[in-house]
């Protein structure tokens, strides 16, 4: 699934394409994904302007005047931006037409979103989707306070509080496996026993790590392609992720793999107390 930074080397793909732009067109080429598309979108959006736009965890938002479009891209979701008159492909699903070019939407697999927020409706931010997440990691509210504070009463472990996303959001599977080995923290370790110390090296890792993922255009995941049609690179740069019995480029030691929840994790027994 595209995490945080492949979300947002998407928004900065196609930001330069759309901010500022008129939409002409909106075509549908199904009712829906996850969720159905709103019917009416193709009447919204026609003839609007794209102020700017913006990302929320893993949500790609495209603000106008009288509300917010809000895309996601699912397990396997990619937008493109193209000349309009080239034909869909099979998953191509939804285009939103600029002039001679479209921002096309594909998902195989059908698990992303195209949904709409009316500025009658309130803050962006107010959306049932948007509300209850947490700091965005590269911006100033997220710090080593925060997260010591909000999980005092967290007895689960380290990496799943991560991937809940109600403290800090966009950590996702392979981001929070890296960040925690960067800063030598097990992925088993209950969230509440974590001192200040190590949380801020936690903070300073998820940071660097995310930054330094976005900087590569991201990770190259089995279904994720950038706006320009290429992947990421960031993969040649994992320590732990998906290197189960690999030697660590740290200590030697073979990486290992675990389950927690629904998800694996990947760590170094050794370099990660």
């Amino acid at each position: 699934m595209p995490e945080l930074p492949e979300v947002e080397v998407t928004r900065r793909g196609v930001a330069p394409h759309l901010t500022g732009k008129t939409v002409s067109q909106v075509i549908l080429r199904r009712e829906g994904l996850r969720w159905p598309f709103p019917p009416d979108l193709p009447a919204l959006l026609t003839g609007q302007r794209i102020l700017a736009t913006g990302r929320r965890g893993k949500y790609l938002l495209l603000h106008f005047q009288h509300g917010c479009v809000l895309i996601h891209l699912g397990m396997s979701g990619h937008l493109r931006v193209l000349q309009k008159d080239v034909p869909p492909a099979k998953h191509d699903h939804i285009d939103i037409v600029i002039g001679d070019m479209a921002l096309r939407m594909t998902d195989p697999r059908r698990f992303g979103a195209v949904l709409w927020h009316a500025a009658a409706d309130g803050d962006i931010d107010e959306h049932l989707l948007l509300r209850q997440l947490g700091v965005e990691p590269l911006e100033p509210g997220f710090s080593p306070e925060l997260l010591y504070r909000e999980t005092r009463q967290r007895s689960a472990p380290v990496k799943q509080v991560l991937l809940a996303g109600d403290i800090v959001v966009g950590v996702g599977n392979i981001y929070a496996s890296e960040s925690l080995f960067k800063a030598g923290i097990n992925p088993k370790t209950s969230a509440k026993r974590i001192s200040l110390a190590r949380y801020t090296l936690l903070a300073a890792a998820i940071r660097e790590t995310l930054a330094a993922a976005i900087e590569q255009g991201g990770s190259t995941l089995k279904d994720f392609l950038g706006v320009d049609g290429q992947s990421g690179y960031f993969q040649q740069s994992y320590f732990v992720y998906d290197r189960t019995g690999e030697a660590c480029k740290i200590c030697g030691q073979a990486i290992r793999q675990i389950r927690q929840g629904q998800r694996s994790s990947f760590y170094c027994a050794k370099c990660q107390k």
